[in-house]
């Protein structure tokens, strides 16, 4: 099993200094080509083994999905648990706004269920469950490749799931993953081990 897990390209919440979140932003220009060179990488990759692509149902994500299945011949199937984290009333502002009223995490103690003291806003715990949550039904495709197209703080969670670090150790780990990046994970049939073959690949990407 090879699961390719895609951070979706860049989106207009990117370039107009706003909070993404569950704000529903879409692909600039660059973010379209960009996805069309990632759904190029995956169809080469791939080469033509059987595939089953899976998003997060937000446009900047169900966007770069479609470009990529339409490539490798198939159709995208959206799973909201792939979403990024909620950010409540911060959704949509200016990251200036976010700044001003954020409580950062804490060095030690409690991470996942910090308050970070902005209303509606998803706790880290709640995009940790969702994420593994995700990455559980992910496991269970008969493909032989599964795409995932999602947002760099769910897809953090998604490895950490992948590698079976327990949920509660999730708080302290980050994957620096950038817009458009390609991250490849694979299960050893023989050892059944979970493996990252690489991580945030990016030489596609428009320069």
């Amino acid at each position: 099993m090879n699961i390719y897990v895609v951070t979706h390209p860049q989106a207009t919440h990117h370039v107009d200094g706003l909070v993404g979140g569950w704000f529903d932003s879409d692909l600039t220009d660059l973010g379209r080509r960009d996805a069309d060179a990632i759904a190029a990488e995956l169809a080469q990759a791939i080469a033509g083994d059987p595939v089953d692509v899976v998003c997060s149902d937000l446009r900047r994500a169900s966007r770069t999905a479609r470009i990529i299945a339409d490539r490798v011949g198939t159709e995208p199937r959206h799973d909201g648990d792939l979403r990024e984290k909620s950010y409540g009333d911060a959704e949509g502002r200016p990251q200036s706004w976010l700044r001003e009223r954020q409580i950062p995490l804490p060095a030690v103690g409690e991470r996942l269920r910090h308050d970070e003291g902005i209303p509606g806003a998803e706790t880290r715990w709640q995009l940790a469950e969702r994420a593994y949550a995700a990455m559980r039904r992910i496991e269970t495709s008969t493909a032989a490749n599964t795409i995932v197209v999602t947002h760099g703080g769910t897809a953090t969670l998604l490895l950490a799931a992948w590698i079976g670090m327990p949920i509660e150790a999730s708080g302290r780990v980050r994957f620096d993953l950038t817009s458009g990046a390609i991250t490849k994970l694979h299960l050893d049939e023989r050892t059944h081990s979970h493996a990252i073959a690489y991580l945030n690949r990016t030489a596609h990407l428009t320069a």
